[in-house]
């Protein structure tokens, strides 16, 4: 019953859409880095950008496992336009921002936003969700919001 309510939480997708923005191939086999472009729904002006390994087919015939790829991910966010703060949870656990499976039922690769409010600074972690455990491959991004024209 437990796999089966995981595999339907699994299977909902993320609130928010992620484009696309570059695919670099790694091997022969078809493996690629993709990056792709994220907006934060509830910070206009913030742009994350996250890049992750991709198995190909070839990849994955030739390893098994053939419904994961790797927890591995690297994340950079910037102000992309002039930031405006919506409706944001400002509790120390912070709130996710984009999901996105990286297996067909126990992984996911998490963009999670925590608003440090002492150094007014926006801090997105990149990281992977497991339900059997969990992983410390991770990646940290971080904008400042104060305002540089006071200089």
């Amino acid at each position: 019953m437990f796999r089966a309510i995981a595999a339907v939480l699994a299977l909902i997708p993320a609130a928010l859409h992620a484009d696309e923005v570059g695919r670099v191939g790694v091997d022969w086999v078809g493996n690629d880095i993709v990056i792709e472009a994220i907006p934060d729904p509830e910070v206009q002006g913030v742009t994350c950008h996250i890049s992750y390994f991709e198995r190909s087919l070839i990849d994955r015939f030739s390893n098994g496992n053939w419904f994961e790829d790797p927890s591995n991910a690297s994340i950079d966010c910037r102000q992309t336009g002039p930031i405006v703060i919506g409706d944001i949870d400002r509790s120390d656990d912070g709130e996710v921002v984009f999901r996105e499976g990286r297996s067909i039922v126990f992984k996911s690769l998490r963009l999670t936003r925590i608003f440090d409010e002492d150094n007014q600074t926006l801090i997105y972690l990149a990281h992977a969700n497991e339900l059997s455990e969990g992983s410390a491959k991770m990646s940290i991004s971080t904008i400042p919001l104060y305002d540089e024209s006071d200089d």
